[in-house]
């Protein structure tokens, strides 16, 4: 996984465009995933027990574990492992951390035992994409949640062609896998339909879509100079976005929160 700075409280604008622009990229996530918590929290009365599968060095499990949950990490690099023991440990927190790829959920994690499991940024990059989502769903409880992030195809031939690169925008247009080419660093990327049905394919026939990164990788870095409101600006309108059915699809990333059916 690529892993995000969180934002679970809401956080605070740093100066510059750079931080700006990366809270309002991170803030659509965290304010799903916090409405998930509430929710899956009153039912459960404690501490949930969360899976992030592909969990890189622990941006999204620290700030999990440091809301009080219990977080187990599934990650195959061990360098990546070892970076996430030390952010848990600076950050005063207990995070299990698991070497193991997508395929081994099944032998690592009990089946049902995850009330929520974050699949971010690692669709792309597995071999089988819908092989690795059903073992995802085999470890989620009946009625839990998994909570998807992944490329957005139509995103990506919108920024090839705004860069000048209009052969690989046709050329990732016409493409099965999202990809403008074989220099394409992506292995993978999908529209909002295709990560649907993947979902649907895989047990999870109900789901809530929106988009990431909407406006936040089109606007140069001047907007910012000298706004100190700008950073709040960007964020407020990410949101109305990120939810907007025709503004969400060309979105760089499309959040996928879906529920387990409890029966």
């Amino acid at each position: 996984m690529t892993d995000n700075p969180g934002v679970p409280s809401g956080g605070t604008f740093a100066t510059g465009p750079h931080r700006a622009a990366t809270t309002a990229r991170t803030a659509v996530v965290w304010n799903v995933l916090r409405d998930v918590l509430a929710g899956l929290g009153s039912e459960s009365g404690g501490p949930l027990e969360i899976v992030d599968a592909g969990g890189g060095t622990g941006g999204s499990a620290v700030p999990l574990a440091e809301l009080g949950h219990h977080v187990t990490v599934v990650e195959p690099s061990p360098d990546s492992l070892a970076a996430l023991e030390r952010r848990a440990a600076e950050a005063g927190v207990r995070v299990r951390a698991l070497q193991g790829e997508t395929g081994d959920l099944a032998d690592l994690v009990p089946a049902g035992h995850a009330d929520l499991v974050l699949v971010h940024n690692v669709l792309e990059y597995v071999e089988d994409p819908l092989a690795a989502l059903v073992d995802v769903v085999g470890i989620t409880r009946p009625g839990g949640a998994v909570s998807l992030l992944a490329a957005n195809a139509v995103a990506g031939i919108l920024h090839r062609a705004l860069a000048g690169h209009l052969q690989e925008a046709q050329r990732l247009l016409e493409s099965a896998d999202g990809r403008w080419g074989e220099a394409d660093p992506m292995p993978r990327r999908f529209t909002e339909r295709q990560l649907v049905e993947l979902a649907a394919l895989a047990g999870l026939p109900e789901t809530e879509v929106r988009g990431v990164r909407v406006f936040s990788d089109l606007l140069p870095g001047r907007v910012f100079e000298g706004d100190p409101q700008a950073g709040r600006a960007l964020l407020e309108l990410e949101q109305a976005a990120s939810a907007h059915p025709e503004l969400s699809g060309i979105a760089t990333q499309l959040h996928v929160l879906a529920r387990r059916p409890a029966r």
